[in-house]
C-alpha cells in the first residue's frame, strides 16, 4: 500500500512540476526549425514582414525560420491551421488587424482569437492609402465623395479581406459614400484592380501601393495615419482630406494557447530584439512600415481593445459574415 501511494504521488509531483520544467526546458528552445504561417500569398505586406523579422530570428536562434505561405479565407485558414498546431513554439502565426476583424465580422469561426492564441508581440504597423486610377477626373477625398454620391451603382472598391473591407466600411460611415465591395484575392490584385479600371477604389497598405503611385498608374488621395508619413509628405491625412477615419494597422505574431510560458517569454524577447535592430527598421521603413515589438500583455489588450472597436464598425454597417 506505501509503494502504491508513493508512486502515486510521484506521479503527481512530476504532473505538478510539468508547467516548470516546460519554462526551464525553455532554455534550449529552439532546437529545430521554426515555422512563421502567414495567412497570405507571398509578395503581401504580411509576408515580406514575415521574411523580414524570420531571417533575424534565424540569425539570433541558431535555427531555420521557415515562412510558410497559407492564404484562404481572409486568413482563417492559416489561423485555424495554427490553432490546431502543437503549442511547442515551433509553429507561429503571423497574424493582422485581421484577427481582430474577423473575429468582430464573422457568425462561426473555427477558432477564437482571443481564447486559443498567445499573444506574443506586436511587430510592425502601417497605414493605409486610399487611391484610383491615375486617369481618373477624382482628384481628391471630397472629389471622391461627390462622385459616388452622384453615382451610386457605378461605384465599388477592391477588398482581399475583411480587415480592407471595415476599414472602407468605416470611410462611408464617415463621409455618407455609397459604394459596393468587389472580392479579390490580394492586396496586389486589389491595386490592380484600379489600375485595370475594374473598381473606383481601393484603400490599400502601402506595400502594393506605393510603387504604383510612384509609377503614375494610381493617384493617392489620402492615408489613414494620424498624421503625413515621410515617403507621402503631400499626401493629406484621411482627416485633413474630411474624413474622420484614423486606421493603423497591425501585424503580429501569435502562438497556440498551451504553448510554455517559458518558450513565449524567449520568443517575446527575441522578436522585441529584433524590432529595436536599425537594419529591420530601414527595411521595413522602405514598404512604409514601422517596426513596433510590443510585450505580450501589451499585444493581448491591443487585440482585445481593436475586436471591440472594429466590432462596432461592422455592427453599424450590418456586417455579419455566415460562412
Amino acid at each position: 500500500m506505501f509503494r502504491q501511494v508513493g508512486l502515486i504521488g510521484a506521479c503527481l509531483l512530476a504532473f505538478t512540476a510539468s508547467p516548470a520544467l516546460a519554462e526551464d526546458n525553455a532554455s534550449n528552445y529552439p532546437s529545430r526549425p521554426i515555422h512563421l504561417i502567414v495567412g497570405f500569398a507571398a509578395g503581401g505586406g504580411n509576408d515580406v514582414i514575415a521574411r523580414i523579422y524570420g531571417q533575424k530570428l534565424s540569425e539570433d536562434l541558431g535555427q531555420p525560420v521557415i515562412v510558410e505561405n497559407r492564404p484562404g479565407a481572409g486568413a482563417i485558414v492559416a489561423t485555424g491551421y495554427v490553432a490546431k498546431a502543437t503549442p511547442d513554439g515551433y509553429t507561429l502565426l503571423i497574424g493582422a488587424t485581421g484577427m481582430a476583424i474577423n473575429q468582430a465580422v464573422y457568425a462561426k469561426l473555427p477558432y477564437d482569437s482571443v481564447r486559443d492564441f498567445v499573444a506574443i508581440s506586436e511587430l510592425a504597423s502601417f497605414p493605409l492609402i486610399m487611391v484610383v486610377n491615375a486617369s481618373s477626373s477624382i482628384k481628391s477625398v471630397a472629389d471622391f465623395v461627390t462622385f459616388a454620391k452622384a453615382n451610386p451603382d457605378k461605384t465599388n472598391y477592391s477588398s482581399a479581406s475583411a480587415t480592407f473591407q471595415l476599414v472602407t466600411e468605416l470611410f462611408k460611415q464617415k463621409t455618407g459614400a455609397p459604394m459596393l465591395a468587389i472580392p479579390y484575392k490580394s492586396a496586389n490584385e486589389m491595386v490592380l484592380a484600379v489600375i485595370s479600371g475594374q473598381v473606383t477604389t481601393t484603400i490599400a497598405d502601402s506595400g502594393p501601393v506605393s510603387p504604383q503611385v510612384k509609377a503614375g498608374k494610381v493617384r493617392a488621395l489620402a492615408i489613414t495615419a494620424p498624421k503625413r508619413v515621410a515617403d507621402f509628405p503631400d499626401l493629406p491625412t484621411m482627416k485633413e482630406a474630411g474624413a474622420d477615419v484614423d486606421a493603423i494597422i497591425w501585424t503580429g505574431v501569435f502562438a497556440p494557447k498551451a504553448t510554455p510560458a517559458g518558450v513565449v517569454k524567449k520568443l517575446e524577447s527575441e522578436f522585441m530584439k529584433v524590432a529595436r535592430r536599425p537594419d529591420v527598421a530601414a527595411r521595413l521603413k522602405a514598404i512604409g512600415v514601422d517596426a513596433v515589438g510590443t510585450s505580450s500583455d501589451e499585444f493581448a489588450q491591443i487585440l482585445k481593445s481593436d475586436i471591440a472597436r472594429w466590432g462596432a464598425v461592422a455592427k453599424s454597417a450590418n456586417i455579419k459574415i455566415q460562412q
